[in-house]
């Protein structure tokens, strides 16, 4: 059985992460709209204004925050296979993965509940892990 490095793992963890939000936001957009407007084709002649303008604040908030996560995670990805496939790892590279990871848990609570600034200062947390796993892949 071969070890994945760290980076991977997390990664592994994130993909899994981005399941939880899609649930975290599906489970009352589903409730709040009923299957009559979250089984269709949501087309916006039928809908009248985008899902996710017809749900809770929360909920609302919460799509934004699944969204983003997917903005995040290609990043993250990016990062991760460059540092796996330069054979790059280091404490460095794990610290900034674990931050990368733990950023992200806690800007859903964050974006959901409207925690100001900690929104914006938990996303650049992410963005700048990103970014150093990068670099330190190819220098």
């Amino acid at each position: 059985m071969t070890t994945l490095p760290i980076e991977a793992t997390i990664l592994g963890l994130a993909g899994l992460l981005q399941v939880i939000q899609i649930a975290l936001m599906a489970i009352p957009a589903n409730l709040e709209l009923g299957p009559g407007k979250t089984l269709g084709p949501r087309d916006p002649d039928r809908l009248g204004t985008p899902l996710d303008q017809q749900v809770s604040p929360i909920t609302g908030r919460l799509h934004r925050a699944m969204s983003n996560h997917f903005e995040g995670l290609i990043l993250f990805t990016i990062a991760v296979a460059l540092v796996v496939w330069a054979d790059a790892s280091s404490p460095l590279t794990a610290g900034c993965a674990w931050t990368y990871l733990a950023a992200r848990v806690l800007y859903i609570p964050a974006y959901a509940f409207g925690w100001v600034p900690w929104r914006s200062v938990l996303w650049a947390i992410g963005l700048l892990a990103t970014v150093i796993l990068i670099c330190a892949a190819l220098v």
